[in-house]
């Protein structure tokens, strides 16, 4: 076991660790948070993405050890206590979700998508010039995040209401 300082949606934390230990187990068994959720356990599918130091992973690929000091925020830190996260508003605006197993990854990622591209920072599709936000932009930046109920167009709907309104 090994000493671990991380500071996750706001709260500081100092654990004990496994070197094996993923950050996605720690933060669900250790720390009790459920909103990031362990889909395919092979970062495929997206479902345990998680925001750390301002960046998206996939947690269930990442040894908790190595965010020693590290932020990192989980659906649970998205919100502002009882009032949601304009893009967790917007999901249920825009019906972005059927059976919610993948919602969690999904808001993570799009909350890092729109810093993404408020930075400018390209992506795969990204042309020549200032990076603007399209829906091609955003569903190449979700890529990482499936679906498994097929809400990808509500997904895009709401990701772009908000980045576009710049909420």
């Amino acid at each position: 076991m090994y000493p671990l300082h991380l500071t996750v949606n706001g709260t500081a934390y100092d654990v004990e660790v496994d070197e094996r230990r993923t950050l996605l187990d720690l933060v669900r068994e250790t720390l009790d948070l459920r909103g990031p959720k362990k889909g395919c356990d092979h970062g495929q599918c997206g479902a345990c993405t998680m925001i750390v130091n301002g960046r998206r992973i996939n947690s269930c690929l990442s040894l908790a050890l190595t965010h020693d000091g590290d932020e990192v925020t989980t659906v649970e830190g998205l919100s502002d206590g009882e009032d949601l996260h304009p893009l967790q508003q917007a999901f249920i605006e825009q019906d972005a979700f059927q059976c919610g197993f993948c919602t969690s990854g999904q808001l993570c990622s799009a909350s890092a998508l729109i810093e993404e591209i408020r930075k400018g920072l390209p992506s795969a599709v990204t042309g020549e010039g200032p990076v603007e936000l399209s829906r091609e932009e955003i569903r190449e930046r979700m890529s990482g995040n499936l679906c498994r109920c097929g809400a990808y167009n509500n997904i895009v709907e709401a990701i772009t209401s908000v980045a576009g309104e710049g909420r």
